[in-house]
């Protein structure tokens, strides 16, 4: 199995994981929507991608998704396959930490996926299929140090990417939450320290960490195997989040109660009172 023929809509698509999962997918035959906030470099993996769409845009512009999922959604006949990838993180003491960089990276990492999801969500589930990925972090399964609001989105976002599955898995959609671990990307530089400006060094974790097109291809392989739950890391990474995984039968359990009518059971209960 591959995306031949499907169309991908990636978030944070203009280097990193986002870039990395562009290409593989347009290497599968895939035809890809980039999107993100640089255009000059959004276009140049759009030259290594053949079929591309570049739409750029600010994450947290809410308003505008609408717009842009409607453009996206009208480019190829729909939206066959959304990766929330875009997303900043954080290097700093939460007793030391603004509240204004909590909201900015709540705001990038867990509004902003959830908007475009809810702007492409109820088209697909119209059309009775399609695929969700959600690029959450091994930091989304244990809270460590200098990351609390990286944490808190990363969490969240897991927590919504169940919801949504559970609440969408007899619709025909496939739901993946993805926890890599330390990937070879620039997401150290650009993390956000404690009065909110970027950090503009690496980790040596990160610089020895797994080269991103590894990463995307791993992912990949991994969602057309129909994981739902994936976890992309090495070493004690793997470790932290191995020890927090969801075991699958749980995930089976939440879906089939929603297949059998708890959403129409909870309204009738709500409209007899």
């Amino acid at each position: 199995m591959t995306f031949a023929g499907q169309t991908a809509w990636i978030t944070g698509a203009s280097s990193g994981i986002g870039e990395a999962l562009a290409k593989a997918l347009a290497g599968q035959g895939a035809r890809v929507v980039l999107s993100g906030r640089n255009t000059g470099e959004l276009e140049r993996v759009a030259g290594a991608c053949g079929e591309a769409l570049v739409l750029p845009f600010e994450a947290t512009d809410y308003a505008a998704l609408p717009a842009l999922a409607e453009r996206a959604w009208g480019w190829r006949d729909g939206i066959d396959f959304l990766v929330n990838n875009a997303g900043i993180s954080q290097r700093s003491l939460a007793v030391d930490t603004e509240f204004g960089v909590y909201e900015r990276i709540i705001g990038v990492d867990l509004l902003a996926p959830i908007a475009l999801t809810q702007a492409v969500l109820p088209r697909m589930a119209a059309r009775g299929s399609g695929r969700l990925a959600f690029i959450s972090s091994i930091a989304g399964k244990v809270g460590v140090p200098l990351r609390s609001a990286y944490c808190a989105a990363k969490f969240g976002l897991a927590g919504y990417a169940d919801s949504v599955r559970a609440e969408t898995g007899h619709l025909g959609i496939q739901v993946h939450a993805i926890y890599p671990g330390s990937i070879r990307t620039d997401v150290s530089r650009n993390a956000l320290t404690a009065d909110g400006t970027r950090r503009g060094a690496s980790d040596s974790a990160i610089d020895n960490g797994i080269d991103p097109d590894e990463a995307a291809s791993d992912m990949l392989a991994r969602m057309l195997a129909g994981e739902r739950e994936i976890i992309v890391a090495r070493g004690f990474e793997t470790e932290l989040g191995e020890a927090r995984r969801t075991p699958e039968a749980l995930f089976d359990r939440i879906a089939a109660m929603m297949a059998a009518g708890y959403a129409e059971r909870m309204k009738s209960e709500a409209e007899s009172h």
